[in-house]
């Protein structure tokens, strides 16, 4: 059985032009039309299966939220039959379902009761609500008092705490920072693991390939296409952009943050102005993928002049081992000397391998001349800067990669002394 299944649906809004239109089709009963119908959707026609990650994207007005409000229950189509298979946790409004006067812990429980929680479940689970929000003192403050990334970090944490067996998530992540959103990512790929259908709608299309299984494409309304991410995105991007997607020719602009410090050292000659992974289409990443292309974009700024300025990082697993390493000597490209006030932004595309599913961090460092000369000729590293998600592949990965390979399998009919061969 499908968890989501939409049967010719279609969603039509009555739209007046002003308030006395309506008053005046009601007072006659519905023998006077005073409205004109806007065609949200039409004949929308497929399926989720259970435990699957199910995208959807389109431009604004396309009827990617209306779509969820759906599969919620929020509303009924015109036309068309819905069916929905198991308990729904919608994350579809900033805050929807919050009561301004009430304290976040407050609405904690009142949201967790309407979920369907009972009273042991609650106060069981409350800590580990509280505690992914992160929003600390604010938990027993009025929510009129949030700002709209606490009040998402909270409605999240209650979403994802109620064991849904459907997830909705209507772009709550937008308005989240980009630590809150790796943690939500992390979770996301814990749900699916435990079987959860989980219905994301995003703009972001870094996440989309990140997460997506497959990828339904809305625009006015209808289906424009329906599959594997990697089919789909390319299509809508270039439908977007009116041409192939690529990232753009030209100066690149330098990368000004650094997600995290762990520690710092070096002889302060050159500084690091910041470090970023983006995906191919330019775009920041947050969660990768096996065989993916993704860039790691590092900017510097030289404090005096550099004769044989190098650039690098190295990759770290969850256990703090380093386990690659990648700079400009080593990959046999020279950068030109550097000025003293100069800013360079160097790039090093990556095909991501089939990696363990865990966290990783990237540590950039430059140096005049490789920084595997000693630390000594290290002018700025900086350990852990960020750290990226690996997302599971096909099959399990026993250790920390999988090698791509090519098994052939020969096989030789031998015939024993004596045997009669046909």
């Amino acid at each position: 059985m499908n968890a989501v299944e939409f049967d010719r649906v279609s969603k039509t809004y009555a739209i007046y032009d002003t308030p006395s239109d309506r008053l005046r089709e009601l007072a006659s009963l519905g023998s006077r039309s005073c409205h004109r119908d806007f065609p949200a959707l039409s004949e929308l026609s497929f399926s989720i299966r259970r435990g699957e990650v199910f995208c959807i994207v389109g431009e604004n007005g396309s009827g990617k939220s209306t779509t969820l409000q759906l599969m919620a229950g929020i509303m009924q189509p015109t036309s068309g039959e819905v069916r929905v298979h198991g308990r729904v946790s919608a994350l579809l409004e900033l805050g929807a379902g919050f009561n301004p006067e009430f304290s976040g812990r407050e609405n904690v429980l009142l949201n967790a009761s309407i979920l369907g929680l009972s009273g042991n479940e609650i106060t069981s689970r409350y800590p580990d609500i509280e505690t992914f929000a992160g929003i600390g003192d604010f938990i027993d403050r009025p929510v009129k008092t949030y700002s709209s990334g606490m009040v998402v970090r909270l409605a999240f944490a209650v979403a994802i705490h109620v064991d849904p067996e459907i997830l909705l998530v209507d772009e709550a992540l937008a308005v989240g920072d980009a630590v809150f959103r790796r943690r939500c990512l992390r979770k996301v790929h814990e749900l699916r693991a435990r079987g959860t259908t989980i219905i994301f709608v995003s703009h972001s299309i870094a996440d989309v390939r990140a997460i997506g299984e497959r990828v339904l494409w809305l625009e006015h309304g209808r289906i424009v296409a329906l599959g594997d991410p990697d089919a789909i995105i390319p299509r809508y991007l270039a439908a977007m952009t009116g041409a192939a997607p690529a990232i753009a020719p030209g100066p690149v602009q330098p990368v000004r943050t650094i997600p995290n410090i762990d520690h710092r050292h070096g002889n302060g000659s050159a500084e690091i102005l910041g470090v970023a992974l983006l995906n191919e289409y330019g775009e920041p990443v947050h969660l990768v993928t096996p065989m993916s292309k993704v860039i790691v974009r590092i900017s510097v700024w030289a404090k005096v002049a550099f004769e044989r300025p190098d650039v690098g990082f190295v990759l770290r697993n969850h256990l703090g081992l380093d386990f690659s390493e990648s700079c400009a000597a080593r990959e046999g490209l020279r950068l030109d000397p550097l000025v003293a006030g100069e800013t360079v932004t160097v790039d090093f595309e990556l095909e991501i391998p089939e990696l363990y599913p865990g966290a990783f961090s990237i540590s950039p460092w430059i140096a005049n001349g490789s920084a595997t000369g000693g630390n000594d000729t290290v002018s700025d590293w900086i350990d852990n800067a960020m750290t990226v998600q690996m997302a599971r592949g096909e099959g399990p990965v026993y250790g920390y990669i999988h090698w791509p390979c090519r098994i052939e399998f020969n096989s030789h009919l031998d015939s024993p002394i004596g045997a009669a061969v046909a």
